[in-house]
């Protein structure tokens, strides 16, 4: 199977840096979006290229983790990318990259926060990624109303 790749844009309230440094900081997102339980540091440092995160998730209401590795950080580009090492989607994906990217909207206040996944599929059996890419959307704008009523 080659590879694939989907991506979705959310228009968010907040601006591009505030919810970018929030992204970053992954141990905080259990307060912002019921849909992320806690979120370990299993190697290196919050934040940083190479450190390893232990997700802890309820994807349509089920419990699921993730380990995942920090492989990209572009603080100009307000991007981070992560591989995902362990968990449910590597017993589906051979491999299983997320992108994050925050960008300031043009021609008005807020921002797009564009979310793109990069997979191959073990094999056609394995369905594509529409429930993931909502669950992302979902997720995105519980941490913008989050970060909105932290003034």
């Amino acid at each position: 199977m080659e590879e694939a790749e989907v991506e979705v844009d959310v228009e968010i309230k907040s601006t591009a840096d505030k919810f970018f440094m929030f992204s970053r900081r992954s141990q905080h997102a259990s307060k912002a979006t019921r849909y992320v339980q806690g979120c370990d540091l299993l190697e290196g440092e919050w934040g940083e290229v190479g450190s390893i995160l232990l997700w802890k998730l309820t994807v349509d209401g089920e419990p699921k983790v993730s380990k995942d590795m920090i492989e990209a950080i572009d603080m100009k580009m307000n991007m981070i990318q992560w591989r995902v090492l362990e968990g449910p989607l590597k017993e589906e994906y051979r491999s299983f990259l997320k992108m994050l990217k925050v960008s300031p909207k043009q021609g008005g206040s807020g921002s797009v926060v564009k979310w793109n996944l990069k997979y191959e599929r073990i094999d056609e059996k394995v369905a594509h990624l529409e429930r993931l890419l909502q669950f992302f959307v979902e997720c995105v704008n519980e941490i913008d109303q989050y970060l909105l009523s932290e003034g």
